[in-house]
């Protein structure tokens, strides 16, 4: 899921998640918020009923669904989304959100995490957006916000992402981030972003 780019997901490993149920909270917010979007977290339930092509979850949050959406990258990432979510057993934020149009109430992509990895207290970045809202910035909005909240928690050391060394476009969004890159293997670059909310925290130990 450097989602905008579908081969993101399709080539990056699954990270071995350790999740520590008491560490991570139930998420506290029902959405975010940005000048042109709404980010809202998917729930088990809507992950199941999507992939079952049952919408009437998302009837009820007077949302719809964008053209193309749910695309095929969508229904490749649901399973991976209900477990995640289901190491939890609710949404904490550090799962997977729903990209949905401010103007139009219209679902266009996802944007989020695969769990905490507490070992390395680091959280994995991806999104996707359909094709007929590509190049309109609206992944770069999403993940902007998705970034900023996520640092709010002082205990998350760094976002890491990855992407093919081809997607350029996926480089320049997460240099536009200021992400450097970790290390290159065969074709995939692997990036970190710093959260200097965590960095002051251990600064002041």
């Amino acid at each position: 899921m450097l989602a905008e780019y579908s081969e993101n997901r399709k080539n990056r490993k699954e990270l071995n998640l350790v999740y520590k149920i008491m560490s991570v909270k139930r998420l506290e917010i029902d959405k975010l918020v940005t000048d042109r979007l709404i980010l809202i977290p998917f729930t088990t339930q809507i992950c199941k009923n999507v992939l079952d092509n049952d919408f009437s979850d998302l009837i009820t949050l007077n949302l719809k669904k964008g053209k193309s959406w749910p695309d095929a990258d969508v229904l490749d990432t649901l399973p991976r989304v209900i477990n995640n979510l289901n190491k939890v057993g609710y949404p904490t934020g550090y799962e997977s959100w729903m990209i949905i149009k401010k103007d139009t109430l219209e679902i266009i992509g996802d944007v989020g995490f695969k769990g905490i990895n507490m070992d390395e207290e680091n959280i994995d970045l991806g999104y996707g957006i359909i094709e007929e809202e590509r190049r309109k910035g609206y992944a770069a909005e999403a993940v902007k916000e998705i970034i900023s909240w996520a640092f709010l928690n002082n205990n998350i050391r760094e976002i890491t992402a990855n992407c093919l060394t081809e997607n350029t476009n996926s480089m320049k969004l997460l240099l536009k981030f200021n992400f450097t890159q970790k290390r290159i293997a065969g074709n995939t670059i692997y990036w970190k972003l710093l959260n200097q909310n965590y960095i002051n925290k251990t600064n002041n130990h």
